[in-house]
């Protein structure tokens, strides 16, 4: 039984959408242990309904995000850890934790990548006058969001769309695909060479994922 461990900062749903999937299809895997940098979130209940482990871990209490980051590995490691999961996880990674991690470690970003790296990104598809917007499963690297890209999911914007109508419709879409990404990895068919490229069952994936008409 393979070990997947997620890291959020929220509400999780997207946690739940994988929890949920690990008592389906994702037969040979399991949420093992949830860790958060904000206390009372949704997310570490979520996690403790599924009988995983529940952790809070607060960057206060340690001088640099290297040090935050080091603790948090070693008390992710104590599950050892098959996959890693972003699922929410509203920090910049140092890049020891990156590489420790490396080709294990993916990560959800609400944009077509790699269009609107960063943060609000609804804002930005908005305002821009953008006809689709959509979410991005990428493998994480020292690059913010720019890790090789795995699976994508478009959307269309609507005239009368405001941030909240199209983050509805987007997180939607996530809850679908994210699962069906950490599948792929739980199973050993996806890989990352180089930190540069995504592969599914040997074959190269293109800029934005794997695709299929």
């Amino acid at each position: 039984m393979k070990s997947i461990v997620v890291l959020v900062s929220g509400n999780g749903t997207n946690l739940q959408a994988i929890i949920d999937a690990c008592n389906s299809n994702i037969t040979n895997g399991r949420v093992t242990a949830v860790f958060s940098n904000k206390a009372n979130v949704y997310a570490l209940e979520r996690a403790e309904k599924a009988g995983a482990g529940a952790h809070f871990l607060d960057s206060k209490a340690f001088d640099t995000r290297d040090a935050f980051d080091h603790e948090l590995m070693k008390q992710i490691d104590e599950y050892a850890p098959d996959v890693i999961v972003l699922a929410g996880y509203m920090r910049i990674l140092s890049g020891e934790f990156v590489r420790h991690y490396m080709g294990r470690m993916i990560n959800i970003h609400p944009s077509l990548l790699p269009k609107y790296p960063g943060l609000n990104t609804y804002q930005r598809a908005i305002h821009a006058g953008d006809e689709e917007h959509g979410t991005s499963v990428h493998f994480v690297t020292e690059q913010l969001d720019g890790g090789p890209v795995i699976l994508q999911a478009k959307v269309p914007i609507f005239d009368e769309d405001t941030v909240e109508t199209l983050t509805e419709r987007v997180q939607n879409q996530e809850h679908r695909i994210y699962p069906m990404v950490v599948k792929w990895l739980v199973e050993e068919r996806l890989t990352m060479k180089d930190g540069k490229e995504a592969y599914l069952d040997g074959e190269r994936l293109g800029m934005h994922g794997y695709a299929q008409e």
